[in-house]
């Protein structure tokens, strides 16, 4: 099982939460550390749940996938974001 929704499965979080934050994930990201943030979630699980986001995109491309969303969003927003680096 994906490191991140094993993760928001031992704190207790629902299925529905787990998609809503992974949909969310792939439409703004930034807004989605801040839901994550307000799940209530135990400071060191809400590290762990943090540092996997942030740190391993891979991850999210197959939980998005696993719980059957559409990752090209998540693509367009990096390329959106790697344009206005430059």
């Amino acid at each position: 099982m994906n490191p991140i929704i094993q993760l928001l499965q031992d704190a207790n979080i629902s299925d529905e939460q787990t998609k809503a934050i992974f949909q969310e994930l792939t439409e703004n990201p930034l807004m989605a550390m801040n839901t994550i943030g307000q799940l209530g979630l135990p400071p060191e699980k809400l590290q762990a749940v943090m540092m996997q986001v942030m740190t391993n995109p891979t991850l999210i491309k197959e939980a998005v996938e696993s719980l059957g969303l559409d990752f090209t969003a998540v693509e367009q927003a990096k390329a959106e974001l790697d344009k206005s680096k430059t």
